[in-house]
């Protein structure tokens, strides 16, 4: 598989993730999808790093620098995205204002 098929894999399956939160803040609150679906990532998050060790042991070796990196990764793609809204709010949210 080339990177860009990975890159669109990788997009793919987050398009999927957010379509699936878009679909239940349809009948809930949006607030409430946004704290489930980090409840989530950080749970899966935890289970991929078990997951990928031999022992607890290990695990409790992995957990500092899978925690640094993935606050990290988090906060470089919240601040993109705040960003990218920043940019084109009035395209992508639509007010009920005049403006």
């Amino acid at each position: 598989m080339s990177d860009t098929e990975k890159d669109q894999e990788f997009y793919d399956l987050a398009n999927s993730f957010i379509d699936l939160a878009n679909q239940r803040a349809a009948g809930v609150d949006k607030g409430k999808v946004s704290a489930a679906f980090l409840y989530a990532a950080a749970r899966f998050n935890s289970f991929v790093v078990a997951s990928s060790a031999a022992n607890v042991e290990q695990f409790m070796s992995y957990k500092e620098n899978a925690f640094d990196y993935m606050v990290g990764e988090y906060q470089k793609m919240l601040e993109e995205h705040l960003r990218d809204y920043t940019d084109h709010f009035k395209d992508y949210i639509k007010t009920h204002s005049n403006n």
